[in-house]
């Protein structure tokens, strides 16, 4: 039997402790920390021993993962005994093992070759997977814009000839992680010298790479098992372990030159900084929950710890792995997530899906892995915790054999057994992936190899202590608040130009002390519209001969445009979204536009991670001048000229003197032929006359009032006399309404006098715009099928903060938004579910959705309790206050998009100011049933009833106790779902709330009376009828039907709640049982509760 050295048995000297191994002292490892010269720690005490100990690994590497190597491809299998299979991510870490012990040998002076052997083998596999997934470039060019299974690259090739394994429908490829993680360990192997990438085709592919990640936040996966969601019935979802290690691998390669030290300016790699920052903070969202099925997960622990360090919020990723630690760690590993079936005794292993009640069958029976004890002994020597690495190296211990060689192997698997014992998983076969992690382990803990040549790019540390990238490209750094560093610096500075479109507006605005630049005055400094920004990027990652296409069309957004330019020796700076003018008709409501301005510096100042300051320019155009309400926007220059705006520090100065503190960004890989001067720059408007001395001068737009006139009739009149009333009415829309009428009969290539009806509508539509009459405005809008500008992130947003969107009339089916969806998707369910049943709301439905991804973004609070965001309930509640305040003649179809939104805001918060403005307990409820706002714990009170019932059944509706207990689990945000569909089953809000607020009443008499359970379903309706018969006798009413209890509705609280509960007990005394015995079969103290707030959907 080889010698082994100590750590190989696990009798491993921890960093707190020096031993034969020639490991450090823990002040050796503290001072490496503070980088104190890294040579004292690298010298071991005998210089024998260490190369000694390498050559023992060295041997190991060449036994247990080089010999499996496929001398072709480079690939590596899962298993030892797998001739056929090359997997990715096995790939990955075996070439990151072996990366490992080259980085330990490259302080030995004469190794022999060893070094130069391990290096190649590294750069031979890191190559090979490039080359397989060069291979499939075409899927990555249509996955740049269409994220699914069918053009994911493959995560399996062919061991030997790098070719197609399994087809798209046979196994789920769609792994973003995946991805990741080569991205990562691709960047650390090239920082530490190697030279992977080759030639200019590969780089433009790596920046492609770089697409297809960006997307994670909105693009639901396999995940890291490679199963999508826990019911392994082959959904996708959106999993936090993929959008964390996309976050990491973007962070990465940002400013990265792939050809290392010896590489151009074309062979550098760019991120899309506003991609980052929504990857990174709907990573935190979700936090501490992996995905919607899995509240927690094991891949959370490589996400956060190595290889990836997805996160340096020091609370949540302690929170997280303490969930992960206390609900999955077994005697013999970990679990991967609860009710995991896989490899377990009881999985059907000739199916490749599970059935639907399946699940709850693996429960105690999930497969525990000793792979995260090696994750948390290498964990604990990048946080330096001896305790931790001593606790996991004891609890390894039990997990490992010696194969024929005497090598010490991780054993893949313990399957438990169902009797308290637990089947190991075969012994002859190696598993390459926890040998490799377990050898990168050993080396650290013998202290042959140091945490800085495992991460050369340092990503343990936080990006403040990360060694500065020199360079002429943007890095990520950090942000400190009281001294306690968590990314840009406290008393960050957005800087401010103002660019005013005409001297004549620059001098109307002098006379108010506000000081503009125009365009001519900034110059050789150009302003851009960011949609210009876009053109040049997609000159990035070109590359015919491998058929890819640049950057998609991405529009550029708020972090993006706060950068300044360097394209072909000009200065360029680009005005933010919200300055651009749209077909969408927001942009014309001067008060939304400050609003937006507001929040623009405020999103900027919170989420800037780069260096350097962010540089935000601000467009004023003589259109806005002419606006009612322009005052307002005099009145927020002069708060931003203060040095302030809400609280966050802003400077606004001439762009000349604020270049030299911007964050600038040289775009190296645009070549002049790829430019076209005219078009690119903002134009200033030149008058002869420079006119306007004050806003009195200026002619205002008018404010346009008219009846609102219904035409339906004409729909069934001839086209002849619906053309002859547009020549005989004024009415703007009465002609929006008449033009409607032909698009629908006749098209919108029907010519009128000339005119088509598209080009009248659009007159029209400018038309009304201009005088800011709402109505006209968005029915014109709707004709025309508009769509809200980047709506897509919006309803990301939502989703991901843990609820779902649904659009539709009331009465009339709705469609639900459970996933992120493509801007067409999203037209074409606006225009076909909305639109035919109300014009209007088509697009007023898309503001409220816009107005709600910017409030859950800014303020979550205000939608707790609510799970589902149905629109139409939403206009409801808003028209419904519209009336309670006595504002009944105000249409909320005619006002303006900042109105709406205010009013969105106002009836979110109606629990806020309900007392202080007299709302009565009936218009609370009703403002609160629109919504379908529920108290906290609510979802998982009904749980606890279903165990003590039959079902629920209201409105002819049943939510049975089986099969939803037996194939859900009370976590997670399906069954919270399916109860929320339940409650919508009630028309009427009021009966929704107070209906909610009964099963509040009998889950607190069933938990205080744990003895009772009732025999049949529990009828809500036949409660509530009894509750109002209470309450009419009571009152000598007289009880005419139960169609009309508005009365019971009113009453307060504390009324409601006695007869509510004296119809419940009733009903329990009636209906009810005693028992010491669930008849169910559902154990009341088996099922821990877990109040989880699910953020993703």
């Amino acid at each position: 039997m080889r010698e082994v050295p100590k750590t190989l048995s696990i009798a491993v000297t921890t960093p707190g402790s020096s031993g034969p191994s020639g490991a450090p002292s823990s002040a050796g490892r503290q001072a490496s920390l503070e980088d104190i010269h890294l040579d004292q720690f690298l010298k071991t005490s005998n210089y024998e021993d260490t190369v000694k100990q390498l050559d023992i690994y060295y041997g190991i590497v060449k036994r247990q993962l080089l010999r499996f190597q496929s001398p072709i491809t480079g690939l590596f299998p899962i298993m030892s005994t797998d001739h056929e299979v090359g997997s990715v991510r096995d790939s990955v870490y075996c070439a990151a093992a072996v990366w490992s012990l080259y980085q330990a040998y490259r302080r030995i002076d004469d190794d022999r070759g060893k070094s130069y052997e391990l290096g190649q083998s590294t750069v031979k596999c890191m190559r090979g997977i490039l080359e397989c997934w060069v291979k499939q470039a075409r899927r990555v060019e249509v996955f740049k814009q269409r994220q699914s299974n069918q053009y994911a690259l493959h995560g399996k090739f062919h061991l030997h000839t790098g070719e197609v394994i399994y087809a798209d429908e046979a196994y789920n490829h769609l792994q973003i992680d995946l991805v990741s993680l080569y991205i990562i360990f691709l960047v650390q192997m090239i920082t530490s010298g190697l030279q992977i990438i080759y030639t200019q085709d590969e780089v433009a592919f790596v920046q492609n790479l770089v697409y297809y990640v960006e997307r994670a936040y909105r693009t639901p996966d396999f995940g890291m098992w490679e199963r999508g969601s826990k019911y392994n019935n082959g959904t996708p979802e959106i999993h936090a372990s993929s959008i964390g290690m996309a976050k990491s691998a973007l962070e990465a390669i940002n400013g990265c030159n792939l050809f290392g030290e010896k590489g151009a300016s074309w062979s550098v790699v760019y991120v899309d900084i506003d991609a980052h920052n929504r990857n990174r903070s709907i990573f935190e969202t979700m936090l501490p929950r992996e995905s919607s099925s899995k509240g927690v997960d094991s891949s959370l622990l490589l996400t956060l710890s190595f290889p990836a360090f997805a996160s340096h919020e020091e609370r949540l990723v302690e929170q997280t792995k303490h969930n992960v630690i206390t609900r999955l760690r077994g005697k013999r590993g970990f679990k991967r997530f609860s009710r995991d079936g896989f490899l377990s005794k009881l999985e059907d292993k000739d199916r490749r899906y599970y059935h639907i009640g399946e699940l709850k069958d693996f429960e105690g029976h999930e497969c525990e892995w000793p792979l995260f004890f090696i994750q948390m002994i290498i964990d604990g020597v990048f946080k330096s915790n001896p305790e931790q690495i001593e606790e996991y190296q004891n609890e390894l211990r039990n997990c490992l054999h010696t194969d024929v060689n005497g090598d010490p192997v991780v054993t893949m698997y313990y399957a438990p057994d169902g009797e308290g014992s637990y089947v190991r998983s075969p012994s002859q076969t190696l598993f390459l992936w926890g040998q490799s992690m377990f050898i990168i382990a050993q080396l650290l803990t013998a202290g042959l190899l140091h945490i800085n040549e495992l991460d050369p790019i340092r990503r343990y540390l936080p990006s403040y202590n990360r060694p500065r990238r020199a360079g002429r490209y943007s890095a990520f750094q950090g942000k400190a608040v009281d001294d306690k560093y968590t990314g840009t610096a406290t008393d960050l500075v957005v800087q401010i130009v103002l660019i005013a479109e005409s001297q004549r507006l620059q001098a109307m605005m002098a006379t108010y002390g506000i000081q503009t630049q125009t365009p001519h005055e900034v110059e050789p400094v150009q302003i851009w519209s960011s949609t210009e920004l876009i053109k040049v990027y997609q000159h990035l990652g070109v590359n015919s001969k491998v058929g890819l296409s640049g950057r998609p069309g991405r529009p550029v957004g708020s972090l993006g445009t706060s950068k300044v330019y360097r394209i072909c020796g000009m200065t360029v700076l680009c005005y933010p979204l919200i300055f651009e003018v749209s077909d969408f008709y927001l942009y014309r409501d001067m008060a939304l536009l400050i609003d937006d301005i507001k929040t623009e510096l405020q999103f900027v100042g919170k989420y800037w991670r780069l260096s350097g300051r962010p540089t935000v320019c601000l467009l004023i155009r003589e259109e806005h001048m002419r606006d009612p309400q322009f005052k307002e926007m005099l009145d927020l220059m002069a708060m931003l000229k203060k040095g302030y705006c809400d609280g966050m520090k802003v400077r606004i100065g001439r762009l000349q003197n604020l270049i030299s503190s911007s964050c600038i960004e040289h775009l190296d890989f645009v070549n002049q032929s790829n430019l076209s001067y005219n078009e690119n720059a903002f134009v200033q408007i030149n008058h002869e006359y420079i006119g306007y001395q004050s806003l009195t001068d200026v002619p205002k737009a008018l404010t346009y009032i008219e009846q609102k006139t219904s035409l339906d009739h004409f729909k069934h009149k001839p086209t002849h006399e619906i053309i002859e009333k547009m020549r005989n009415t004024e009415s703007i829309y009465c002609l929006c309404q008449l033009w409607g009428i032909l698009l629908e009969r006749e098209g919108a290539n029907f010519e009128v006098n000339g005119l088509s009806v598209n080009q009248a509508l659009t007159q029209l539509y400018h038309r009304a715009g201009s005088l800011r009459y709402w109505r006209a405005v968005r029915y014109c809008s709707s004709l025309l099928h508009h769509i809200v500008d980047s709506i897509s992130p919006f309803i990301t947003t939502v989703l991901v903060n843990g609820k779902e969107l649904t659009v539709g009339v009331i009465g009339q089916k709705e469609t639900n938004f459970d996933k992120p969806m493509t801007p067409a998707e999203i037209q074409n369910v606006m225009y076909t579910t909305v639109q035919p049943y109300n014009v209007i709301q088509a697009v007023l439905q898309q503001e409220v959705v816009l107005y709600c991804g910017r409030l859950i973004a800014t303020n979550p609070s205000m939608f707790r309790g609510i799970l589902k965001i149905r629109i139409g309930w939403v206009l409801e509640a808003m028209r419904l206050y519209l009336q309670m305040s006595g504002q009944e003649s105000i249409d909320l179809e005619n006002l303006s998009p900042y109105q709406v939104r205010i009013l969105l805001q106002k009836v979110l918060t109606v629990s806020e100011w309900a007392a202080e403005e007299k709302l009565t307990t009936l218009q609370r409820r009703q403002l609160e049933g629109c919504l379908c706002r529920v108290p906290k714990h609510f979802y998982n009170k009904i749980w606890e009833i279903l165990q003590r019932t039959q079902g629920i059944t209201t409105q002819g509706h049943l939510l049975p106790t089986v099969p939803t207990l037996t194939n859900m689990s009370r976590g997670e945000i399906t069954f919270s779902l399916l109860v929320e569909e339940t409650l919508m089953c009630i028309d009427c809000p009021e009966r929704r709330q107070i209906t909610v607020e009964l099963l509040c009443i009998i889950a607190t008499i069933l938990n205080r009376n744990p003895e009772l359970h009732f025999k049949q379903a529990l009828d809500i309706d036949d409660i509530l009828s009894e509750a109002f018969a209470m309450y009419c006798k009571d009152n000598n009413i007289e009880r005419q039907n139960d169609n009309n209890m508005t009365p019971f509705y009113a009453l307060y609280y504390t009324e409601s709640t006695g007869y509510l509960a004296r119809a419940a007990v009733n009903k329990v005394l009636q209906g009810g049982a005693l028992s010491t015995l669930d008849e169910n079969g559902f154990s009341n103290g088996g099922d821990q509760m877990h109040d989880e707030t699910c953020h993703v959907s």
